[in-house]
């Protein structure tokens, strides 16, 4: 920000930028025939405008706008068609298996949540790669194209970036908005693994420096941390920290951003211009620490993306060349979307260039408003970098997550000062650690109080009343929030309205929290289905019509979250828990129902698998002494409120003996109520689907539990026979796995389905109607 003088902004190449996006993600979204048309229409266009706008300089701009548009839009459909005619997504629509040689484009990244158990071997990490073969060894054809694969964290936490794999698993369909070819569930360890590059084998052991010089000088949190503000590895991060992160609006700082490409570069150039180096070998040292970072971090989409946005930030923000930057911004979207069409939908990718632009076209003329009002130029900017970078982002944020964060532009004011020394610290004790492991470990030391700083005011922020102020999510949400950001800006502009504003944001302030920290009358009467909040996982109760009586149907991954929303809904007696499958999501929640209720029985189906969970289930079960049932498809039970059919599973399902096949070995339950018939799938996925509606049961429901907490892995036709009125969400905030999908949350909403969500309105109760009625307060960890 030259001598804090806001220049006239460029605009010239912005209408191309926006257009380039706008039409890439029309094809994502809604198909590449969309995409196609559109390539049409705009490069049919161009010589209708040459012909009327000739050379006149709204028609070059305009001419550019066309040309751009319809060469993202026809590339967008040419890979769409390419990715919907390649025989694995023809596969994947059945829920087939195949043999598949990859070769690996990131390191494994573990999911978080509960459905295989925090602490088992279990659990899962995902991983993308480009496709390199189809077929068994001896049969093998070169083939390509983008998958990603679901893995075992076990077996697998070890790869890296370059190497690739001969792995087996079940081919299912990818998300929408990708042009991933399919998904790749894998049970099994990698096979045939070769050699990463030696670069990449590099990279990995510096990464593994820095970890090992923390550890042995941090605490747990600290030695988390250090990594994730260097190279954005958050592997030990305590899961705490990562929530209070969130929470404090502080989450940006543990992912590779053009912030770190820009300190890292920056540091080059001060050091460079302090030994008096000139321009040009400035600009080479900075190119090169840039070019070496991004080795470090790995060369995913994500970090080319902030490589190209450090770039854009240190010519904003370091050169003080804000007109030259808003065109390099434009021109740079323009080129990451045409080679990489998926960034088009990518959230990381939204916020790095809403932040840029806040940078860029914001924070100059604020800055200068408050240099004229008597504010240093220092002060200034560190008081208007995170406030325009928090405007510009906040609707993005709302529209993913569902709610904003009050508390983030103060957090983000106090601890940015130190996250630049801090990653600094940490960059250097990466490239001296294995030169002398002392030198790296006295880097680390030297970014211990900086550490410390920042978890304190991330945990002092997160436990401020009514730091997070629940949103509605979507694009309304967004829509919404980004209108209302806009007025509010325009009414800054005058004294008065200021003054007003002011005083009514205390207000609401000193209203609000305390209203928010109410808990609402709970549970509404004459309720016949709850689905408890118990995060990431499944946790129903079933009203039987005897007095505090209900059914348990799976009991979520957190037996005090499970126990709480009994107590909370009078239920003092089980006569039946059914577990659906022996994932630790549905099951590990079983302590908090047996220890506290008399149960009449528990209720499983026939795949006892995985041994683990089996072998605690049938301990618990012993030592409270409850029977252990086995359901199968055609079972009836009556009670006076409420009857349940068993589904299934059916067929091959029902005789399955592998782990793999728990979620469509599923119990399957159609419950008659109050509310009308409730069908609860457990996690069936599109086998177990295909499965039920082979059967020729009546599917028909007034109510849906969404199944696999509204995995991209449900069947539309599936979701079309049911017809339900009402879809339950039973989900957990924030977590990893991308549930729900948007593309489920799509078709109900076409259907006309009322969808409720646990991670957005806590526990959901269904009463007569059906009608639903939500908490409002959801139930939560710290509510313990």
């Amino acid at each position: 920000m030259s001598a804090l003088r806001p220049q006239p902004l460029d605009l010239r190449l912005a209408p191309a930028a926006l257009a380039v996006w706008a039409v890439t993600l029309a094809g994502l979204l809604l198909g590449w025939v969309v995409a196609a048309v559109v390539a049409v229409l705009a490069l049919v266009s161009v010589p209708v405008l040459w012909a009327v706008a000739g050379t006149r300089r709204w028609g070059r701009s305009l001419l550019v706008v066309l040309v751009l548009a319809g060469i993202a839009a026809a590339g967008t459909a040419q890979r769409g068609r390419a990715a919907e005619d390649h025989p694995l997504r023809g596969l994947a629509e059945r829920g087939g298996r195949a043999v598949v040689g990859v070769e690996l484009t990131d390191a494994p990244v573990p999911l978080r949540g509960a459905s295989y158990g925090a602490r088992r071997a279990q659990d899962r990490s995902l991983v993308r790669a480009e496709l390199r073969s189809l077929g068994p060894a001896g049969r093998r054809a070169p083939s390509h194209g983008a998958v990603v694969l679901l893995v075992p964290s076990a077996s697998w936490r070890d790869l890296i970036a370059g190497q690739r794999v001969l792995v087996e698993g079940r081919i299912v369909p990818p998300r929408s908005g990708e042009l991933t070819i399919a998904a790749v569930q894998v049970r099994g360890p990698p096979i045939g693994v070769t050699a990463p590059p030696g670069w990449q084998r590099t990279a990995e052991e510096l990464r593994e420096g820095l970890r090992v010089a923390a550890a042995a000088v941090l605490g747990p949190a600290a030695a988390g941390l250090l990594p994730g503000l260097v190279v954005g590895d958050t592997g030990r991060l305590p899961a705490e920290v990562e929530a209070d992160f969130r929470t404090a609006g502080l989450a940006h700082l543990t992912a590779v951003s053009g912030a770190n490409l820009a300190i890292v570069c920056g540091a080059a150039l001060l050091l460079l211009r302090l030994v008096g180096a000139g321009p040009v070998v400035s600009a080479l040292a900075a190119g090169a620490a840039l070019a070496g970072f991004v080795v470090l971090a790995g060369p995913e989409p994500s970090v080319l993306r902030a490589a190209v946005m450090g770039a854009i930030t240190l010519l904003a923000l370091v050169l003080g060349r804000e007109r030259s930057a808003l065109p390099a911004l434009s021109a740079s979207v323009v080129g990451l979307v045409l080679v990489v069409p998926e960034l088009a939908t990518s959230l990381g990718f939204a916020l790095s260039v809403a932040a840029t632009a806040g940078l860029v076209v914001l924070a100059p003329a604020w800055a200068a408003a408050l240099h004229r009002r008597g504010v240093p130029p220092g002060p200034a900017e560190v008081l208007v970098v995170p406030l325009a970078a928090q405007v510009v982002t906040a609707p993005l944020i709302a529209a993913f997550s569902g709610e904003i964060s009050l508390v983030s532009v103060v957090a983000n004011l106090l601890a940015g000062p130190v996250v630049a020394p801090a990653t600094v610290l940490g960059v250097l004790a990466t490239v001296l650690h294995p030169v002398a492991g002392w030198l790296g470990e006295f880097c680390v030391l030297l970014a211990a109080p900086e550490l410390a700083w920042v978890l304190a005011v991330a945990e002092h922020a997160a436990a401020v009343p009514g730091a997070v102020l629940d949103w509605p999510s979507g694009l309304s949400g967004g829509l919404l929030l980004a209108g209302l950001t806009v007025a509010l800006l325009v009414a800054l502009r005058f004294r008065r309205v200021r003054g007003l504003l002011v005083v009514g944001v205390l207000g609401a302030w000193i209203v609000l929290v305390p209203v928010r920290g109410a808990v609402a009358p709970w549970p509404p009467a004459g309720w016949a289905v709850v689905a408890c909040d118990v995060g990431q996982g499944d946790g129903l109760v079933l009203a039987t019509g005897r007095p505090a009586e209900a059914v348990v149907v799976d009991t979520g991954p957190d037996p005090a979250l499970m126990g709480e929303c009994l107590r909370r809904l009078g239920v003092r007696r089980v006569p039946l828990v059914v577990l659906t499958h022996l994932h630790a999501d549905h099951v590990s929640g079983l302590a908090g129902v047996v220890r506290e209720h008399p149960v009449g029985a528990i209720g499983i189906g026939p795949l006892r698998e995985p041994a683990w969970a089996m072998r605690e289930i049938a301990a618990l079960a012993r030592g409270h002494r409850v029977p252990v049932l086995e359901l199968v498809a055609g079972q009836r039970t009556r009670w006076p409120h409420l009857v349940l059919d068993v589904l299934g599973p059916r067929g091959e399902l029902a005789l399955a003996g592998s782990a793999e096949a728990a979620n469509d070995a599923s119990v399957v339950l159609m419950a008659t109520t109050r509310a009308g018939r409730v069908l609860l799938t457990g996690d069936v996925e599109l086998p177990g689907q295909s499965g039920l509606l082979a059967s020729g049961a009546d599917l028909r429901a007034d109510v849906l539990k969404v199944p696999h907490h509204g995995s991209r892995y449900t069947a539309p036709r599936f979701l079309r026979a049911v017809g339900a009125r009402v879809a339950l969400v039973s989900v957990g905030d924030d977590n990893g796995y991308g549930h729900p999908s948007p593309l489920i949350l799509g078709e109900l909403r076409r259907a006309a389905t009322a969808v409720r969500r646990t991670d957005l309105e806590g526990a959901i109760a269904v009463l007569p109607g059906p009608r639903t009625v939500s908490r409002g307060d959801p139930l939560r960890a710290d509510d313990r």
